[in-house]
């Protein structure tokens, strides 16, 4: 019945982080913006972007920076976690990629791969995330710094996916 459509409910935590989600990822080039942030955060000296499908099938962002410990890794991928805010200051921020959101927005709206290592330990740690559903660590050998694998980006949000443009012109908005 009509009444019933106009009920308040509760969203299902998928729904509400892919609409979160669209707030901070509205395109691939928002992908590469966050994730390069994020390594010159890291304090990378060198930042390499890959790009398959003007971002549409593939993005990947590797750095040289100082990584995330295994324990991170888990956190990085979760809602409302962050490494930019120390204490509750929102004025006190002084980091590029400030939100604390971006990994987990980006999660939520692709199949995201993580590979991480911290300059202390022999081996790093490697994360999935399938549409906002994180997997288990899993240990792996891998260089100091991080990278994040993107694909199919916008998969299961097909409004988004229809909104993006051509390949050549995505491609542009990221260069």
């Amino acid at each position: 019945s009509p009444a019933s459509m106009n009920r308040i409910r509760l969203l299902p935590e998928q729904v509400a982080n892919q609409i979160a989600a669209g707030e901070v990822i509205d395109r691939p080039a928002s992908v590469v913006k966050e994730l390069v942030e994020n390594a010159l955060d890291a304090q990378s000296t060198r930042i390499q972007i890959d790009v398959r499908a003007g971002g549409r099938s593939l993005i990947r962002v590797t750095d040289d920076g100082s990584g995330m410990q295994r324990e991170e890794l888990a956190l990085a991928v979760a809602r409302h976690c962050t490494s930019k805010l120390h204490g509750d200051a929102l004025s006190a921020i002084a980091t590029l990629g400030f939100r604390g959101e971006a990994l987990a927005s980006i999660g939520s709206v692709s199949h995201m791969t993580i590979t991480s290592r911290v300059e202390r330990e022999k081996e790093g740690a490697r994360i999935k995330v399938e549409g906002g559903t994180a997997g288990k660590l899993t240990k792996v050998g891998t260089t100091v710094g991080t990278t994040v694998r993107v694909e199919d980006l916008f998969y299961n949000v097909p409004a988004r996916l229809k909104f993006l443009k051509t390949d050549v012109t995505e491609r542009r908005t990221i260069d």
